[in-house]
């Protein structure tokens, strides 16, 4: 599994900052919201509380709250100014909840969840297992967990494109698929099922890339970049190495999208120790001992 580190408190920045932008810039997003809510069809439930972690401006969370009209929808963010631009979304007669939040520490009950939506958040979290866990932890035993995030593939043209200038980090670091299951069956979800589209989005130049990934607030966060300015003559030599993968006439930016979904586990359903071994969990009123007179 990779070794990164987020700088989480530098993703609440980014993203508080791109509040007001973040829909000028949106579209690959709304493309993966769509394939989140066709996995949607293997939930045969009518849930009464729906969740939307990593909500953003709450597209997600609207369209969540218009198929399940008479749930509980609740968007879940760690930006509070992505909160308020969402209230737009949240009308009179389809409303949800606007929650400020993290996604390893939900500020909901244990199993009090039908389904945990989340659509390209999970990227921007390094520890899988207090990721899962939480899930784990709020899902009711059967309740659908269903999310997208980025895999190692996305914006490997302007990751070489850097890598061509210097060996700094400039670009985020995505986990690959398989990690991601193993840390959902360590958790203890049930029955994952996880694929893989990759989308390729073109500009007209390198910088336009840059302008969108600032709008939607998705710049470097890993806590191993380098702080200081870069240098001009590094970020011309960048844009000269990015200019010389042109097609067509136009910037192409690889974005690999993993989707996934899987199930809340029955009560006592062992998972996986961080030492090894397994751990099984029952609420108190299921241990129906007997004891000596």
């Amino acid at each position: 599994m990779s070794d990164f580190q987020i700088d989480t408190q530098r993703v609440r920045t980014n993203f508080s900052h791109a509040a007001a932008s973040y829909e000028q810039h949106d579209a690959l997003q709304r493309e993966v919201q769509q394939l989140l809510l066709e996995r949607l069809d293997f939930y045969l439930q009518q849930p009464e509380r729906v969740i939307d972690v990593g909500a953003g401006t709450g597209r997600g969370s609207a369209l969540l709250k218009k198929r399940y009209g008479k749930a509980q929808v609740i968007a879940v963010d760690a930006a509070l100014p992505m909160l308020r631009t969402a209230k737009s979304h949240a009308s009179w007669l389809k409303p949800f909840i606007r929650v400020c939040g993290d996604a390893t520490a939900l500020p909901l009950p244990d199993h009090s969840v039908d389904v945990l939506h989340s659509n390209l958040c999970f990227q921007w979290i390094d520890d899988l297992p207090a990721l899962f866990g939480e899930c784990v932890r709020v899902l009711k035993p059967g309740g659908m967990l269903l999310f997208s995030t980025f895999g190692p593939d996305t914006l490997r043209e302007l990751r070489a494109a850097w890598a061509a200038v210097d060996q700094h980090s400039h670009v985020g670091r995505f986990l690959d698929m398989h990690d991601l299951g193993d840390a959902m069956i360590t958790a203890g979800l049930r029955d994952p099922v996880l694929d893989v589209d990759r989308f390729t989005l073109t500009y007209s130049e390198p910088k336009a890339l840059l302008r969108e990934l600032k709008g939607l607030g998705a710049t470097h966060a890993d806590r191993g970049r380098e702080r200081g300015l870069t240098g001009k003559g590094h970020f011309r030599g960048m844009l000269a190495a990015y200019e010389s993968m042109r097609v067509d006439g136009r910037i192409p930016a690889t974005w690999e999208v993993v989707t996934a979904h899987a199930w809340g586990p029955p009560p006592g359903q062992s998972r996986r120790a961080k030492g090894g071994g397994e751990i099984a969990s029952f609420s108190i009123d299921s241990l129906r001992g007997s004891r000596r007179r």
